[in-house]
């Protein structure tokens, strides 16, 4: 007679945040938010895709909106009270992203803009002769 090893998993503990800091990454074509303890620990993630968007609709602004709802579930599960936002990127779902963490109801300390600017730097291409 074989015996069947029975696998045993432990459930997943919630991690409680009193502070947190969460970095909005919106492209053209997606929008990645990441929601990360001081240490820089992350514990929820969230973006257009996961919140079920595919394609054209997934750099909308109401995408990241809901990407932005699925994160704040988890948050307040966590207990999170306090957050600092980075924002990095071009599209309009980061503005979007900015007024859902506003309106639920967290205590925003900071929102810096960490979007990448070259100080004059690849050299262009030289003009087109026709």
């Amino acid at each position: 007679m074989v015996k069947k090893s029975v696998k045993s998993t432990k459930k997943k503990q919630i991690k409680i945040v009193p502070k947190a800091v969460v970095h909005i990454n919106s492209s053209f074509n997606n929008t990645l938010i990441c929601a990360a303890d001081e240490n820089g620990n992350v514990f929820a993630w969230s973006s257009t895709g996961r919140a079920g968007f595919k394609g054209t609709k997934k750099s909308t602004p109401f995408a990241s909106t809901q990407a932005a709802k699925l994160i704040i579930e988890k948050m307040q599960e966590s207990q999170v009270a306090e957050i600092q936002l980075f924002v990095a990127g071009v599209s309009s779902g980061r503005d979007a992203a900015i007024r859902a963490f506003g309106q639920a109801g967290f205590r925003v300390s900071k929102i810096k803009d960490i979007t990448p600017l070259p100080h004059n730097g690849c050299r262009p291409k030289k003009p087109r002769r026709v």
